[in-house]
C-alpha cells in the first residue's frame, strides 16, 4: 500500500482513536473521582468512616480492575447496545472503555488523596470545616499534581484499550492495523500505525508531566 493510500486511513483512524479516548477519559474522571474520594473518606480514620460502604466500593473497584479488557469488552456488548443502540463504531466503544477505566482511575485517585498531609485536614476541621469544604479546599487542591498524573496514566491506558477495541469493530488505529496491516500482511502499514500510537502516547505523557511540574512549582511558590 502506498503512502497516499495509507494517509486517509491513518488520519481517520487517529481521529477515531482520539475521539474514543477523549470521551472515555471524561467519563472515567467523572466516575472515578468520586469513587476514589469515597474509598478514602469511608476508610478507617476517614471523615465519613463506614466500613460496609468502603468494603462494597472497594470490592466493586477490585472486580472491575481484575477483568481483562478484551473480556470486559465482549461481556458489555449487550449493555453497550442498550445504551448506544449499537456495539460497533467509536461512539459505542466509549462505553466499555469508560467502564474499564473508571476502577483503574478510582484507585489512582485514592492513592493521590491519601498522600495529602492529614495535618491540613485536621486544621480545617478545627475551624469548623465540613466534609465538602475539606474535599474542595484541602484534598483536591493538595492532591492536584498527583491527580493530573493519574489522568495522564489513565489516558495512556485508554489508548491501549482503544487499540484492543479495534478487534471487535471499535474503529480507530487498532481496527485499521488489524484490517489493513495484519489481515493483509502489510508490514509497512502496521509499523506506521505503531509509530503513530507511540507518538500519541509520548505527547500525552510530555503534556501531563509538564502540567504536573507547573502545578508543583506553583505549590512551592504559594507555600
Amino acid at each position: 500500500m502506498t503512502w497516499s493510500e495509507m494517509q486517509p486511513l491513518l488520519t481517520q483512524g487517529t481521529i477515531d482513536t482520539l475521539y474514543m479516548v477523549l470521551w472515555a477519559t471524561v467519563v472515567s474522571v467523572l466516575g472515578g473521582l468520586p469513587l476514589g474520594l469515597l474509598l478514602v473518606l469511608t476508610d478507617k480514620g476517614g471523615l465519613l468512616r463506614n466500613t460496609v460502604v468502603n468494603k462494597v466500593v472497594g470490592a466493586v473497584v477490585n472486580i472491575g480492575r481484575s477483568l481483562p479488557f478484551i473480556i470486559l469488552l465482549i461481556a458489555l456488548i449487550p449493555f453497550t447496545k442498550l445504551v448506544v443502540g449499537t456495539f460497533i463504531g467509536p461512539t459505542a466503544m466509549i462505553v466499555p472503555l469508560a467502564i474499564g477505566a473508571i476502577p483503574f482511575f478510582a484507585r489512582l485517585v485514592e492513592t493521590a488523596v491519601r498522600e495529602v498531609d492529614h495535618g491540613l485536614v485536621e486544621a480545617v476541621q478545627s475551624m469548623g470545616g465540613s466534609v465538602p469544604t475539606i474535599v474542595r479546599k484541602v484534598l483536591l487542591p493538595q492532591a492536584l499534581p498527583s491527580l493530573v498524573s493519574a489522568v495522564t496514566t489513565t489516558v495512556i491506558v485508554l489508548i491501549g484499550y482503544s487499540a484492543m477495541a479495534g478487534a471487535v469493530g471499535g474503529e480507530g488505529l487498532g481496527s485499521k492495523a488489524i484490517t489493513y496491516g495484519y489481515q493483509r500482511f502489510d508490514t509497512a502499514f502496521m509499523l506506521v500505525t505503531v509509530v503513530i500510537l507511540i507518538v500519541v502516547v509520548t505527547v500525552v505523557q510530555l503534556v501531563g508531566d509538564g502540567v504536573v511540574r507547573l502545578l508543583a512549582r506553583r505549590g512551592r511558590t504559594a507555600s
